[in-house]
């Protein structure tokens, strides 16, 4: 009977953070599996939420840290995870008091983004076959997301209707729902309008596919998705010698911009970012690749030859 009672306030919640908060499918799924770890601990334990005090939420931390190491980036993703949750139960009416506000989020030291370097990037997309169809949507595809800066999900999601090559501009649809409108470049453009002529037409008459507005197609000629953007991404790493994920692009063109003197503003209105903040930590990549040429190549540094 509790089982089914704390199911149906995870459910709650999920359905408030999907519907009224707008996010992500990936970030509801966060949400989900940690509070199904953390509701599983409370069933175990014999307490209802209503029970729940800042020192059992400790405890469950401690258990988790116990089970495997994590870090402290895990431990603020459980506390926004329960924070969430419990200010939501409040304002249901489902608790009377928040156990999450005698808790404070441990302060997560940002990590510099790796980033591949322009000769990395050259190398990564001239290993594609464009004499197939898959190698034309391949080539296509991670020339769009690190010539845009685009994520993996908004990459995934273009449709047909979101470009407007003679423009030379894309609409992309980002986190929380809002538009934004990227330049292409003329590599990227080029490698698109090729695949839309060539590519994508075959894989959309292959068995199995069906009619859609997606512009990336898989093997079936159907939607490709995340998994299938991140397994052919790896793919092509291996292939030229080199280890990273397709992420890193994103991280790649906001670090080339920079370097090449576009505005730090510039740059967030291209990668959608709705606090400069977030977008800062590119100029600190910037910093970390002169210091790295520094100590290897000036003659009074360690690593100077």
């Amino acid at each position: 009977m509790e089982t089914d009672r704390n199911s149906l306030q995870i459910q709650s919640f999920l359905d408030y953070v999907r519907v009224e908060k707008n996010l992500s499918p990936a970030t509801v799924d966060t949400y989900q599996r940690e509070l199904k770890g953390f509701f599983q601990f409370l069933h175990e334990k014999g307490v209802t939420i209503e029970a729940v005090d800042p020192s059992l939420i400790s405890q469950y931390l401690v258990i988790r840290q116990e089970e495997g190491k994590i870090t402290e980036r895990t431990i603020c993703r459980i506390l926004s995870t329960l924070r969430g949750m419990f200010r939501f139960l409040v304002r249901e009416g489902t608790i009377s008091k928040n156990p999450m506000k005698a808790l404070k989020t441990p302060k997560v030291p940002k990590r510099i983004p790796e980033v591949f370097s322009l000769p990395q990037v050259d190398r990564i997309l001239q290993n594609m076959d464009t004499k197939t169809p898959e190698g034309l949507r391949d080539r296509s595809l991670f020339e769009v997301i690190y010539s845009c800066g685009l994520r993996v999900s908004e990459a995934s999601n273009l449709t047909l209707e979101s470009l407007y090559l003679r423009e030379g501009v894309v609409k992309v649809t980002g986190k929380g729902g809002k538009e934004r409108i990227v330049p292409v470049g003329g590599e990227a453009e080029y490698w698109l309008k090729v695949y839309l002529e060539q590519g994508r037409p075959v894989l959309l008459n292959r068995k199995g596919g069906r009619s859609t507005s997606r512009v990336f197609l898989n093997r079936f000629g159907r939607p490709l998705g995340r998994k299938g953007i991140w397994k052919r991404f790896k793919y092509y790493v291996r292939l030229a010698g080199l280890e990273g994920k397709v992420h890193e692009l994103r991280h790649s063109f906001a670090t080339h911009l920079l370097q090449g003197g576009a505005n730090l503003r510039v740059v967030q209105e291209l990668l959608g970012h709705a606090d400069i903040s977030t977008t800062q930590i590119y100029t600190h990549v910037e910093q970390d690749l002169l210091e790295k040429a520094h100590a290897a190549y000036h003659p009074r540094s360690e690593g100077g030859s």
